[in-house]
């Protein structure tokens, strides 16, 4: 086991070690450190100051300051007690009804005044609804009177194209006639007319709203040969559009038409009467 004595020596050994290697730096310091003498090359100059001595400058006296005023404070107000109202003079029955009667008439005046205003603006708009509708009937008269003359210009218009239409057919009837009385074989005739109505006939597609006893003027124009140039109903015809429309592209549809054999009663331009019952 150790004891304390065993533990101090360590430490003990090693004090004595530091001082001692710090003892030979002290004493190597000593050792080689000299006196060093500095000696400047040339004549030694001399240097007396002449005049008087700088004599300091004075003091300054210290500045008094004069004392702050003393402000005065202001006086508190004392609070000012508020009287109290005086209660108004108390009315008796006979005024108080002749204020609640007051009351009432103004009342009254007022809702008068509310009424007159909103009826006025019930009249002025009464009056410009009036107003409307009478410039509105005006507008409808006014077109019923262009629709009018209108139809009457159309209706003559019609009229007139149907007077063309008859003196037109009259003309090619009369044609005709001139033509048979120049020698024109009539019954080689009545077999081309009918040889064409056949054809046309056969080409019709005859829509569903056809009715019976249908009675139309068919028109044709045809070159040499037989080949269509234009078909055209013409009145009299009871047919409605679709009708018509359909009769019209018949011809084209059966073009060309008889002509061979045909050549003596030939007609560019030919019209015949067809019918439809059922």
């Amino acid at each position: 086991m150790y004891s304390d004595d065993d533990s101090l020596l360590p430490w003990v050994y090693s004090l004595l070690c530091h001082l001692g290697v710090a003892a030979l730096v002290f004493a190597g310091i000593w050792w080689s450190s000299k006196a060093v003498v500095v000696s400047i090359p040339g004549p030694i100059i001399e240097g007396v100051f002449i005049g008087k001595a700088a004599t300091p400058p004075p003091r300054k006296k210290a500045e008094v300051k004069p004392p702050k005023p003393v402000e005065a404070k202001p006086e508190t107000e004392k609070p000012k007690v508020e009287e109290p109202a005086p209660e108004p003079p108390k009315l008796d029955r006979k005024d108080q009804e002749k204020v609640t009667d007051k009351i009432t008439q103004q009342k009254a005046d007022d809702d008068a005044k509310v009424q007159e205003e909103l009826r006025k603006k019930q009249d002025q708009i009464e009056l410009a609804e009036k107003q409307a509708a009478e410039a509105e009937k005006k507008k409808k008269l006014e077109e019923e009177k262009a629709q009018q003359k209108r139809d009457r210009e159309a209706k003559a218009a019609a009229e007139k194209a149907k007077k063309e239409e008859a003196a037109h057919l009259l003309a090619m009837i009369a044609d005709e006639a001139k033509s048979g009385q120049e020698g024109t074989d009539t019954s080689l005739e009545a077999e081309y007319y009918a040889a064409i109505q056949r054809v046309v006939t056969d080409n019709w597609l005859r829509p569903e709203s056809t009715p019976a006893g249908l009675r139309c003027t068919l028109e044709i124009v045809q070159y040499v040969g037989g080949d269509v140039v234009s078909a055209v109903v013409v009145n009299p015809c009871n047919a409605d559009q679709p009708t018509r429309t359909s009769l019209e592209q018949a011809p084209m549809r059966a073009s060309p038409l008889p002509y061979t054999g045909y050549e003596s009663v030939f007609k560019r331009r030919l019209r015949f009467e067809f019918k439809y019952d059922g």
